[in-house]
């Protein structure tokens, strides 16, 4: 992966379309006769410079600013130039093939840049650490306010001191315990005088914390997946517009209306929630069920057998009518349906709609609600907050990934290990030491210390172009 990590590249940086302002970046070594090349100037160093971005020929190709940042005083490490022109598709264009044909002459080797290739470079050049480098991605990616606010925040390095705090923890109490090993001769009770039980739970405390941190993290950065369920015409359409805000699904009196899925990424108290509205969900073979409507049922249950949580949507009664029975008997049959398809872990919701139109004196457990009026909404609201493990944001939360979670799970598994193994009468000092060295090693991989090649790539790739 890191074996052309030594070429000069160049990208556009900016996003596809038409703007005002689009730039163009370079980043290697030795990039001052490329900058002379394009504007005939020697720049100053991190000074705009306004001129024309000459062609070949020497005619311009368009007039723009012209910045030149030397290593190691860049955001990569190494020396960057940033052309800066109007933003047309075209000249971004015109600007990165000048690059790559003047560099022929003055700066050989220079290729287009891969994705995430720049931020690359600033983790390799320690510019950056890893975490540090995805707070750069989940910052551009941010669906929300608050998940753009925690992005910044771990940008800063608020979640790396976390880590690095944890790092030191247990690096002193490794370093106790090795050293024990080392000098076997002395005869040290270090168990007591090291107050290793001590320093065990005080990591662990310590870790819990952050944990907690990192799940609300985790949660703000990756949302869940909300399928709304239910029977034909019990409002589901009605009930994603009302969250959604906007008229996003087409409402009818007639079953049937919904063929396929609708989507919408929503925000409550910042955390994103992606809600799947389905075809409703009834027995293929009933009379006035035809073709396109059996694929849409398909597609309903293919989308609730991945939620994280399912919104089940009764249809409150009104009166006595005969067809009641009919209707909870059929309800009966889908949420038989839903406990065979969804992990136990996943929860349904049982959520009754139209309070605004049923009949009083009939009130099932769950959540009572109006998709027309809005009755109800806020409860349903906080409740998939709750589903959602959210708690209200604590002061100074920062993102976090889910790879970030499973790496705290697993120190804490190390962690939990060596707890063990320090309660027992007689403990094995070697055995606690390797505990705490498979805890430093997977607390070492969040910020990019001891990472996989592999990883890094996957985590790069996801990148967008001239980042």
């Amino acid at each position: 992966m890191f074996a052309r990590q030594q070429d000069p590249i160049v990208a556009i940086a900016t996003a596809p379309g038409r703007g005002a302002v689009g730039m163009v970046r370079v980043s290697g070594r030795g990039l001052m006769p490329l900058a002379r090349a394009l504007t005939r100037r020697t720049l100053e160093p991190r000074l705009a410079t306004y001129g024309p971005f000459l062609d070949a020929q020497g005619q311009a190709i368009d007039q723009g600013l012209a910045l030149f940042f030397p290593a190691p005083h860049s955001y990569t490490g190494e020396d960057v130039l940033e052309l800066q022109a109007h933003g047309g598709p075209v000249v971004l264009q015109l600007l990165l093939q000048r690059c790559l044909q003047a560099a022929a002459d003055v700066l050989p080797g220079l290729r287009a840049a891969q994705p995430g290739e720049f931020t690359q470079r600033a983790f390799l050049n320690d510019k950056i650490d890893l975490a540090q480098a995805e707070a750069i991605a989940d910052l551009i990616d941010a669906s929300t306010e608050t998940a753009a606010r925690s992005a910044a925040r771990s940008l800063s390095g608020e979640f790396s001191k976390q880590i690095q705090a944890l790092l030191e923890q247990l690096t002193h109490l490794r370093m106790l315990v090795e050293a024990t090993l080392d000098f076997p001769e002395e005869d040290i009770d270090f168990i007591a005088q090291a107050d290793a039980r001590g320093q065990l739970q005080r990591l662990q405390e310590r870790l819990a914390a952050v944990m907690r941190r990192a799940r609300q993290g985790a949660i703000l950065r990756e949302g869940i997946k909300v399928v709304i369920a239910g029977q034909p015409n019990a409002g589901k359409s009605s009930l994603l517009n009302a969250l959604a805000g906007a008229e996003l699904a087409i409402v009818t009196p007639i079953a049937g209306t919904t063929r396929d899925k609708v989507s919408q990424l929503i925000q409550i108290e910042g955390v994103p929630l992606h809600v799947v509205d389905t075809a409703g969900l009834r027995e293929p073979q009933q009379p006035g069920v035809d073709e396109v409507e059996k694929i849409g049922i398909a597609r309903a249950w293919d989308e609730i057998s991945s939620a994280d949580a399912v919104l089940f949507l009764h249809d409150l009664p009104r009166s006595q009518d005969p067809a009641d029975a009919d209707y909870r008997a059929a309800d009966e049959s889908i949420a038989q349906l839903l406990a065979r398809q969804l992990p136990a872990a996943v929860p349904v919701l049982q959520v009754w709609n139209k309070t605004d139109a049923a009949a009083q004196t009939s009130r099932p457990e769950g959540l009572h609600i109006s998709a027309r009026t809005g009755q109800g909404l806020d409860g349903l609201r906080q409740a998939l907050l709750e589903i959602a493990g959210w708690q209200s944001a604590p002061e100074g939360l920062f993102m976090a990934r889910e790879r970030h979670v499973q790496a705290l799970q697993a120190v804490q598994h190390q962690l939990d290990q060596a707890q063990a193994q320090l309660a027992c009468p007689a403990p094995a000092l070697d055995l606690l030491a390797e505990d705490l060295r498979q805890a430093q090693l997977a607390l070492s991989q969040i910020t990019g210390e001891f990472t996989p090649d592999d990883l890094l790539g996957e985590i790069f790739s996801k990148f967008c172009i001239g980042k």
